[in-house]
Order: structure tokens, then sequence, then C-alpha cells
């Protein structure tokens, strides 16, 4: 994919600070495991979202909710040195910024849990007085880490606009209102496909078979994110596969959000469906290749590089 003119994307999400440590292996229950090493930085879905776009070439605008504290003012500046118009970032002085508690294996694999905080303060009132934000925007991104309404009506406010949807079905909540018909292109991992449908998701044939339930409910594309194995889109015309990009793994954090925030930037580019896919999967696998949650994702130079046939 060659660079383009910046496009517009718009993204309604979470924004947390991330405790990550680096341990030989995941604990089991009541187990400790100890000799890790730790690294603070800032997460959340819908942070690591905005980042991701904003370095692959999109203009970004990121509206979410942090506490009144040190934190939440740190997150802003990060995100305003990026480049990411910070005007829609609401304050909360009832509760924290939300916090993850992340464990790396030394496989890349991770284990997460998330202290809300100030995500779920995130109010219909605050997002409808951003109505300019979705008046600029080619693409609005969504996750389920903030108030379920909220997401809702955001999403129905793009497609009142006509704007192109992303929702990340991430993580699954119950309680979730009826907005399938609301959605471009819903982006869940095996795991979140096998929970809204019930399909067991082990290879292509099983995430068609969940991708296509999901089409049922009125979404219109389907993209089933498979890991190693890639990505596998699901259509009114069938599916198109995309396989990943092999790269060894250190920490496989945020390439969920590298991938969604690469979706975001290659459907406001017009991109085909696969090249989209394509452009995603790179983004995801750069990703994999470093510790941390923004600090792994890209450019949009590496990017172009691992296409080019360099190595991540």
């Amino acid at each position: 994919m060659s660079d383009v003119t910046a496009r517009r994307v718009l993204v309604v999400g979470s924004a947390n600070v991330d405790f990550t440590v680096a341990v030989p292996r995941l604990p089991g229950a009541g187990e400790t495991v100890s000799g890790g090493t730790l690294l603070v930085n800032h997460g959340g879905k819908g942070a690591n979202q905005a980042v991701a776009a904003r370095r692959l070439g999109a203009e970004v605008r990121f509206i979410a909710c942090v506490g009144d504290d040190s934190s939440g003012r740190e997150i802003r500046a990060a995100l305003a040195t990026e480049g990411i118009d910070v005007d829609g970032l609401d304050v909360s002085g009832e509760a924290a910024t939300g916090t993850a508690l992340i464990v790396v294996d030394g496989q890349g694999r991770n284990q997460i849990v998330v202290a809300p905080g100030a995500n779920w303060r995130l109010s219909l009132e605050h997002v409808r007085s951003r109505a300019d934000d979705f008046a600029w925007a080619q693409v609005v991104v969504c996750q389920l880490e903030t108030p379920l309404e909220t997401v809702a009506w955001a999403l129905r406010e793009a497609r009142r606009r006509g704007i192109v949807t992303v929702l990340n079905p991430a993580p699954i909540r119950d309680g979730l209102p009826d907005v399938w018909g609301l959605v471009d292109y819903l982006t869940p991992n095996e795991g979140e496909a096998e929970r809204l449908t019930g399909v067991t998701v082990r290879d292509l044939r099983s995430a068609a078979a969940a991708g296509h339930a999901l089409r049922q409910r009125g979404v219109r594309t389907v993209i089933v994110t498979l890991g190693a194995h890639g990505a596998l889109a699901c259509t009114a015309q069938g599916e198109v596969a995309a396989p990943a990009h092999p790269v060894s793994a250190v920490d496989t954090t945020a390439a969920g959000d590298a991938f969604n925030g690469a979706l975001g930037v290659a459907l406001s580019e017009g991109s085909t469906l696969e090249g989209a896919l394509r452009f995603a999967n790179a983004a995801a696998a750069l990703a994999c290749t470093r510790r941390g949650a923004q600090p792994s994702l890209p450019t949009r130079a590496e990017v172009n590089q691992l296409f080019t046939g360099g190595r991540p």
C-alpha cells in the first residue's frame, strides 16, 4: 500500500495506563511466578487504535475519558505529542484513569485484567457534544471498553452521517445492544467470534461459519482475526483470506489494536478489502515484535518496509 494524503479517523474508546510484567511462563490459578521485569506505559484499546492510525498516516481525533490524576494528564500529553487531536478527551473527577495489569510469557502470549475506572464514565452527553468530530470523520472506530449506550450512539450517529463504521467487539460484555446493523466492519478474534456465535473457531472453515452467522445479524463485513494464521473476511460475495506475516513474537499485546487502527486507515484511503487486510496484518505482525502496547505500534515506513521484504 503506497503513501497517500492523510485521512480522517475518529476513535471513540478507552485509555489506560498499563503495568506489564514479562515472565518465563504465565501463572496458573493461585500460582506466583517470579523473576519478571516491569514495563509501565500507556494503553487502552481506544488509545492504542488511535495511536496506531496516527502512526500509519491518518489524521486522528479521539473521544475518551480519563481521571483527574497524573496518569490522565500523562496520557493526554502523550497522545497530543503523537499528533492526535485530544479536544474530545474528557476528565472525570469521580474515577481514576483506567488501569490494566498485563502478564506476558516467553512466547509473547498474555493475560490481561483491567480496572476500567474513568473509561466507564465516558458519558452519552459528552459524546453527543462532539458532533463536529463525527461531521469531520471518514471512518469511526469503536470498541467495548466504554459504556455500551455510548458505543451504540456513536455507531448510530456515524451511520446517520454515512461514515464507515468499525467495531472491535472487545472485550465481549453482557448487555450489548443490537448494534449489528450499524456496523460496516466487525473485527472479532477467535475467542470473541466464538462467544458471540457459539461456533468453535479453530480454522478458516469454522471462522467462516462464525463470520457468516454474525453477518446474518446485519453486519456488512465480518473480519475474524486469527493471530498467526492471519485474518478471514466474510462478505456477501464470500470470503477473503489474508495470511499473517511471519515474525518472531515478543509480546502480542496491542496486536489486535494495531490491526484495527490500520484497518481504519486503509478504509479511509479507499483500499480494497484484500489490500486493507494485508496492510492491517502487517501492522499487527510488527506490533508483536516489541514489548508493550503503544511502544510496539509501527509507523507507516516500517509497514512499507515489511511489504518490500525488509525484516521487522
